[in-house]
């Protein structure tokens, strides 16, 4: 048991540092993600809640863990690759005058990013289980290339979530449990973009004409704004399991929505400063550092699961996921120190649904074959930004499993390809927090069309002891 101790702890520290390292990428289902457990990948999370097959039903239901004897660990690693990119001959934009802005499509905006998990579950007595997982429960990522014609809507839009995950179980012994948990996560965050000063220097030509005096300096060059931050938040999870009978059970999670409020800097670059002096007004830019918030909407959620073995060798999974995705109305940088809103993205998301269907296959004894699909509802509606060009997806996966029932150890490994339903359109303007769905604010305006294809894969290993 004291080898088995020290190779758990060397895992939690391996997986724990790795989840800090690994940036992340999603392209729909708002910026959550689905790579958390090759196992349940390879059926597209089909009935997840439902069908406690190692420790990551710590994540999927806390409740599943009562069907778990012993002390079981789960980890393992998803690469998920997005190719987005505006397609030549659709983009155009004009700055806040209405003049044309050129440059490229921004290139590929998403990198490959890696998702860790490390899960583990341990039995206390018949009726009670404990568990936790450590994984990346949300994440975002966007990078454009320098001379994007749209960059002073967007240049770089990052967000990395780690998530520990306590959780305890409790059961009848007449094949109901229940299971609670909490999902303590720390989360960072950039934002970037260029600035365009074309409006601010027409207003102080304004001022400086209606008070009859010069306006003494050059036109503003253009600035860049990198705003970086960091929060802890908590959400908890509760979670049903029902077995109906011994062939058919069925699951039931509900997690609950958190604010995140992303606290450090914005620098800003060439900042335009208008100032009254001797001869007239002034005009210079500067740089600028100020403490700001960002606060960022983490959606309550609903998850139901079933299973059904329909053979001694053939599994049906089924499963739907409902969030409130419409808690994210828009995208605001805040001043501490003023309180004042410095930047807003309108974004007026919606609630979605995510459905998944999927079947496992036990060839032998050692190796099972599993297929699923899902259909992803993309949150993003009516404000299609630049910073997360967004459309529903249909996944499709496959996943092979082998287990060794001597040892208790068992391999999982899975891919799947996201195809997207439409291309996502972009149509980006400026919008007053104030009045965040009325008219935009100024002549600013990013139009493109986003050709977006995403393939992904899986490993997991897991251990009964």
């Amino acid at each position: 048991m004291h080898k088995n101790t020290n190779a758990l702890v060397k895992a939690i520290r391996l997986a724990t540092l790795a989840a800090f390292a690994a940036p992340a990428s999603v392209m729909a289902g708002g910026f959550s993600l689905n790579e958390q457990s090759a196992s349940a990948m390879g059926v597209a999370n089909a009935g997840a809640a439902a069908n406690p097959e190692n420790a990551t039903t710590v994540l999927f239901n806390p409740a599943g863990m009562s069907q778990l004897s012993g002390m079981n660990v789960s980890f393992g690693a998803a690469v998920l690759d997005i190719d987005a990119e505006a397609k030549e001959g659709s983009t155009s934009a004009t700055n806040q005058l209405g003049m044309p802005v050129t440059g490229s499509t921004g290139g590929d905006i998403a990198d490959p990013a890696v998702l860790p998990n490390f899960y583990y579950t341990h039995e206390i007595s018949d009726s009670i289980d404990v568990g936790f997982g450590i994984h990346a429960p949300y994440g975002l990522a966007a990078d454009y290339d320098n001379d994007f014609i749209g960059r002073y809507f967007a240049d770089e839009t990052e967000l990395t979530a780690i998530a520990f995950t306590p959780s305890v179980a409790v059961n009848n012994g007449e094949g109901l449990s229940m299971g609670i948990g909490l999902n303590i996560m720390y989360a960072e965050g950039r934002l970037s973009k260029f600035q365009d000063y074309s409006g601010a220097y027409y207003q102080a030509q304004q001022a400086a004409g209606a008070a009859g005096v010069p306006l003494n300096g050059e036109p503003f060059e253009p600035g860049y704004a990198d705003i970086e931050g960091d929060d802890i938040g908590v959400t908890f999870r509760v979670g049903f399991l029902y077995e109906m009978t011994q062939n058919t059970q069925f699951g039931l999670t509900a997690q609950t929505g958190t604010e995140l409020e992303l606290k450090g800097d914005a620098d800003l670059t060439n900042y335009p400063v208008v100032q009254p002096g001797q001869t007239g007004l002034n005009a210079f830019q500067t740089d600028v550092t100020q403490d700001v918030k960002v606060p960022l909407e983490i959606p309550e959620s609903v998850t139901f699961g079933a299973r059904h073995m329909l053979t001694d060798e053939v599994t049906l999974l089924a499963g739907a996921t409902y969030a409130k995705w419409s808690r994210f109305e828009e995208l605001d940088i805040i001043s501490r120190e003023s309180g004042e809103v410095i930047s807003h993205i309108t974004e007026e998301w919606k609630n979605t649904w995510q459905f998944n269907v999927g079947g496992i296959w036990q060839a032998t004894p050692e190796w099972a074959l599993k297929a699923g699909y899902a259909w992803d509802e993309s949150p993003v509606d009516n404000y299609v930004t630049a910073r997360i060009p967004s459309e529903d997806r249909h996944w499709l996966t496959l996943g092979t499993q082998w287990k060794d029932v001597q040892s208790g150890w068992t391999v999982d490994a899975a891919v799947g390809t996201l195809i997207f339903a439409d291309d996502a359109k972009v149509d980006d303007r400026e919008y007053s927090h104030e009045d965040p769905t009325g008219a935009p604010i100024s002549a600013a305006r990013y139009q493109g069309e986003y050709d977006v294809s995403a393939w992904s894969a899986s490993v997991q290993i897991s251990k009964a002891f």
